[in-house]
């Protein structure tokens, strides 16, 4: 009976790995005495290590609370008040400033002044273009050509100062230069003024007084053209103008200078055609729209007044 108390194999305090074959052994005999044991299974099983497993590090104050560790700093409630203060006092001035913006913009539409946002050119703008949101529908592409004049005589004028200034330094007249500077800087934006603007308000608000005015600036504006493409020495000193004569005459001593001064009489010839085109069809426009009669009328009632 005492071999049945000999050894415990629940006991924690004697490491013993019970899947050995000895340790299986031997508590078989212990246990039940002479050599009965366990059978084992079939393959055999690798000795196994009697160390234990390490115990796992303990684990922070704080991992179960992340944010405990954080220190938030909380404004006195005066702080808090002198802010809400000053919020207050933005937003009325704010307020005001929106008021006195919406006074001034209704002033203007009561007065007839429409408000035109600056967007061209992208880059850097200096004009108001919006032709798809602002003209018609169907006079769109009318308008579209009427800007590509506009364009147009830019470039001829800015080719002008490029043919005139190898011929100053062929000739050393730079009286000729001068002139051509003056064309391109009074040119192109007394024609947006004169010409250009008018008829886009025309179209926009089919006024005709704007088309009168309209025709009135454009019929010069092609008169300068044909005359540029001529360039005859009147007027204007001979050869400030890259047209036909001053070609003629420069090609047979200087070949790049004529050249240049022949490009020039093509782009004034191909402005006056496209500008003949524009004008033709703004009339046709105009005087199938009934404006004609309208501004006949117009015409009569200024006279009348300005004869009392």
């Amino acid at each position: 009976m005492a071999g049945r108390f000999d050894s415990n194999p629940f006991d924690e305090d004697q490491e013993v790995n019970p899947f050995s074959d000895q340790n299986s052994k031997a508590k078989g005999q212990s246990k039940f005495g002479g050599g009965a044991f366990f059978p084992t299974s079939t393959g055999s099983v690798p000795p196994a290590s009697n160390s234990r497993l390490s115990p796992l590090p303990p684990e922070p104050a704080d991992f179960y609370n992340p944010t405990a560790s954080i220190d938030i700093s909380l404004d006195s409630a005066e702080d808090l008040r002198k802010k809400e203060k000053e919020l207050q006092a933005k937003e009325a001035e704010l307020r005001k400033r929106e008021q006195e913006v919406r006074r001034k913009e209704e002033a203007a539409s009561r007065a007839g002044i429409v408000l035109e946002p600056k967007n061209w050119p992208p880059f850097f703008p200096i004009i108001h273009h919006d032709i798809a949101n602002e003209i018609p529908i169907h006079l769109q592409k009318l308008q579209y050509v009427a800007f590509t004049t506009l364009l147009g005589l830019f470039g001829c004028l800015l080719w002008n100062i490029i043919a005139v200034t190898t011929a100053w330094i062929k000739h050393g007249d730079v009286k000729i230069w001068f002139l051509a500077i003056i064309y391109f800087i009074s040119g192109v934006p007394g024609a947006y003024v004169l010409w250009y603007r008018p008829l886009y308000r025309a179209f926009r608000t089919d006024s005709a007084l704007k088309f009168g005015w309209f025709f009135l600036f454009y019929m010069l504006h092609i008169g300068f053209c044909i005359f540029a493409a001529v360039a005859p020495p009147v007027v204007f000193r001979g050869k400030s103008l890259a047209g036909i004569l001053p070609a003629v005459d420069l090609i047979g001593d200087h070949m790049l200078v004529g050249i240049f001064y022949f490009i020039g009489f093509g782009l004034f010839c191909l402005e006056s055609v496209l500008s003949i085109w524009v004008i033709q069809q703004v009339y046709m426009y105009f005087r199938g729209s009934g404006k004609a009669a309208e501004l006949k009328g117009e015409a009569a009632r200024g006279a009348m007044r300005a004869a009392r």
